[in-house]
């Protein structure tokens, strides 16, 4: 089941010209809309299934600078900027707080990498530090374990995905942009080498420039024009709770849950260790890329085969832009959660918290992440194809730096000044010999 995400009104009319498309209506997607519109830019973005309908909606609304690769800090860092203003500046609610967030450690070894970790924050001026296990209990009154400490950063918020898509859209489309929902693009045309317009499955927007904002679809996308993206996937599973007393206002990620305060008195409920990986064609294709990635997180992913890998053995990835595409046929990936990994989780949430007794399950779901080889995004123009903006890959944490990332594929589309520097995020990376294993703490 699919969690509940707010409708956003589509525009009804095909422009037959605009400055720049934006494929994907996640948060990543909307962000760049948002910010192309602000500048005067004429944008169309093109969604096949609903505003905010996959991962943006399905995280755990973490906003988290705590834990990233140092490579991503300064980005986060600007999109904590524009989250705090962001609901006064799109005059919307996206449910955004600044509640902090909270990692338990399970080990020594794992309290000292959170350590370690400290020495990061202090380079980009964070208040992340270590606590005791005295100072979690200070935190997390009546919360008793034998984990020895916590890595905690005051300064990290949390938001509602449900809310913040949706808000961002319709806030951009007030001032012009059309929000093209149901509406899957087929593929691109070119003209003089260049991207000059999409073709969608009700017609054809001339552009100028398009990003690419697709999650987990990007790879097959870029594909179909020759364009090959280390790009895999993984579930995830989360559960929503019935209202009940708060135990911490933000995040709290411990071996046993991870857990998010609503702002509706419920909580969102993981187990982030945990995640299923499908066995399917990419996974051998791009073995060699995602080797190290597999190797650092092997004993918290779970392995399955099932029809997944045939239905993609025989995927047409070369379909004629007249013709139905992919992406027509699956609207909304919706996979079923694992639903025994998360009663285990809610389970030592509520043994955790006495004061949680009588809190009920009132939903599950599943998202699919997708990841590449070192967690970290790809955002950046493709040399292949000038015109075209990656912003995909973002590895399970993208709600957070959404607003930052939408911002720096809106600059680098049309030739402004980046925010951050672009180079951490560059396409080529994969394909020049640069390593690939993720950052752990």
């Amino acid at each position: 089941m699919s969690p509940p995400v707010d409708p956003v009104a589509a525009t009804q009319v095909l422009p037959k010209k605009v400055d720049v498309v934006v494929i994907g209506g996640g948060i990543i997607g909307v962000s760049a809309v948002w910010h192309l519109v602000k500048k005067g830019y004429s944008v169309a973005l093109c969604e096949k299934g609903v505003i905010g309908g996959e991962q943006s909606s399905r995280n755990w609304g973490y906003c988290r600078q705590q834990g990233r690769d140092p490579k991503e800090m300064p980005l986060i860092q600007e999109a904590l900027r524009i989250w705090r203003g962001l609901d006064k500046e799109i005059e919307a609610e996206t449910g955004f707080a600044q509640a902090g967030v909270i990692y338990v450690a399970k080990t020594e070894k794992q309290m000292a990498s959170y350590e370690r970790w400290v020495d990061i924050a202090k380079q980009y001026q964070l208040d992340t530090r270590t606590v005791t296990p005295q100072g979690l209990r200070d935190l997390l009154p009546g919360y008793e374990t034998g984990y020895p400490g916590a890595l905690w950063t005051p300064s990290d918020g949390r938001a509602e995905p449900h809310k913040a898509a949706p808000a961002i859209a319709t806030s951009a489309q007030k001032k012009g942009a059309a929000i093209l929902t149901g509406c899957a693009v087929r593929g691109l045309e070119t003209s003089g080498g260049r991207v000059s317009a999409v073709v969608t499955e009700k017609g054809v927007i001339a552009c100028d420039s398009v990003i690419l904002a697709g999650g987990a679809w990007s790879s097959l996308f870029l594909k179909r024009h020759d364009i090959a993206f280390p790009q895999l996937q993984v579930k995830s599973s989360v559960l929503r709770t019935t209202a009940g007393p708060e135990v911490t206002p933000g995040g709290l990620s411990t071996p046993d849950f991870a857990i998010r305060r609503r702002n509706d008195g419920k909580y969102s409920l993981s187990r982030g260790f945990d995640s299923t990986f499908y066995l399917v064609p990419d996974a051998f294709r791009w073995m060699d890329k995602f080797w190290k990635s597999f190797m650092a997180e092997r004993d918290t992913i779970k392995l399955r085969l099932d029809g997944r890998f045939f239905e993609q053995l025989m995927q047409n990835t070369s379909w004629d832009l007249n013709s139905e595409s992919p992406f027509e046929r699956t609207r909304i990936l919706d996979p079923a959660a694992d639903r025994k990994i998360l009663d285990k989780g809610f389970a030592s949430f509520k043994a955790a918290f006495p004061v949680l007794k009588d809190l009920q399950v009132e939903e599950y779901w599943a998202g699919m992440i997708d990841t590449t080889p070192d967690a970290v995004p790809c955002i950046a123009p493709l040399e292949a194809l000038p015109g075209l903006t990656l912003a995909s890959g973002f590895s399970g944490h993208g709600f957070g730096i959404g607003p930052g990332a939408g911002k720096l594929a809106a600059q680098l589309t049309v030739g402004e000044p980046p925010c951050v520097d672009p180079e951490p995020f560059r396409y080529t990376r994969f394909f020049d010999g640069t390593s690939l294993a993720p950052v752990e703490i």
